[in-house]
């Protein structure tokens, strides 16, 4: 497989779950500075002489590769960060600053070349802190990966006045050793294994940035959004089945993030329906379950009661509305209105179980 692809020639790049996204948009900034960031960390290492330290920077690399991943893939919990690991920076924290007097007033970076390079890698982090808020503003982001994020940057401004503090021989014996926390040494075949929730190839492998390309063109070629092709090969099947059921119904299909990509008006259909059916794929899209579900939560008591009345009423309750899978992953979802609720959505139903044949 050749590293070029050519895909990205015009000035366009895919996600997981979108398409042909500008290289401007902010979520490719931020994954393209969070890259830069675990570059930076690779660099450090290189300079560093403490294993413990190495291999927690490892393991830093390797969760921001999973923050890389959430950013691509924002509905796979998978890719959240658990509050564990921000804890772990904590504690780390704690300890190095319980061996240094740690200086209160603004530092100058470049008291040596290691600490300046950490100082650097410290910046790239809250640069990506700032383009990750800004992610967070328009497309939402994990509260797990935001607190990470603030957190790495701290740790790693201790970690360069630590490393000043060691080159000036200011460095305190630990109090309690055998109270205090310490990275375990990881010997060379732990260092091997793949770090869990974490892409395969990331941390500790030679071929860090290869893999992870590799990994994501892998995804890229998973069906993650019905395409338009598909879409009109689910509604013809759909329209046979409603006239066999003797129904004139519309059928609205839009991608994950609610977006329209086709919608089809039987002959006779009702001119509401035309309205109802892409508010049904919509909801069933928002809420990640059918709007028939939808319906029972929102009844007077309800964890959903008055969603409805949520989003400028896009948002409906009545049957008709299911999401679309494949792959454990919801790749769009499909909106029927033509007769009742029950009506519309056995036969959204219906849409959902030949679904796998269409995506052939």
């Amino acid at each position: 497989m050749n590293i070029y692809t050519r895909n990205g020639d015009r000035g366009t790049t895919s996600l997981i779950r979108d398409k042909n996204i500008s290289k401007s948009d902010d979520r490719i900034q931020l994954v393209g500075t969070i890259d830069e960031l675990t570059s930076h960390l690779g660099l450090v290492k290189t300079m560093l002489r403490d294993a413990d330290t190495v291999h927690l920077l490892e393991k830093i690399q390797g969760t921001l590769i999973t923050v890389m991943a959430g950013v691509a893939d924002p509905y796979n919990r998978e890719y959240k960060i658990e509050d564990g690991r921000t804890e772990e920076l904590e504690t780390e924290i704690d300890r190095l600053e319980g061996l240094f007097e740690r200086p209160k007033k603004f530092i100058l970076p470049g008291g040596s070349r290691l600490s300046a390079e950490i100082d650097v890698a410290r910046t790239v982090a809250r640069r990506a802190e700032r383009a990750l808020a800004l992610v967070s503003v328009r497309f939402g982001a994990d509260a797990g990966t935001k607190r990470y994020m603030n957190r790495l940057a701290d740790y790693l401004y201790v970690l360069a006045r630590y490393e000043d503090a060691k080159a000036e021989g200011r460095i305190m014996a630990e109090k309690n050793p055998e109270n205090s926390y310490r990275m375990p040494v990881v010997r060379d075949a732990e260092l091997e294994k793949e770090p869990a929730g974490t892409i395969p190839g990331g941390a500790g492998s030679s071929s860090f940035n290869e893999a992870v390309i590799q990994e994501v063109m892998r995804r890229m070629t998973e069906t993650t959004r019905i395409s338009l092709a598909s879409a009109k090969k689910l509604i013809d099947r759909l329209e046979k089945e409603a006239e066999r059921r003797g129904s004139k119904a519309v059928f609205a299909i839009c991608g994950p993030e609610g977006n329209p990509i086709a919608v089809h008006v039987m002959d006779g259909a009702f001119l509401v329906s035309f309205d109802v059916a892409t508010k049904k794929a919509y909801t069933a899209a928002a809420v990640k379950m059918s709007t028939m579900e939808l319906s029972a939560l929102a009844q007077p008591g309800g964890t959903f009661y008055g969603v409805d009345k949520m989003e400028n009423g896009k948002i409906v309750i009545f049957g008709g509305g299911i999401p679309l899978t494949a792959g454990g992953r919801i790749i769009g979802a499909l909106g029927v209105s033509g007769g009742t609720g029950e009506e519309d959505h056995s036969l959204a139903e219906y849409g959902l179980s030949i679904l796998p044949e269409v995506l052939q």
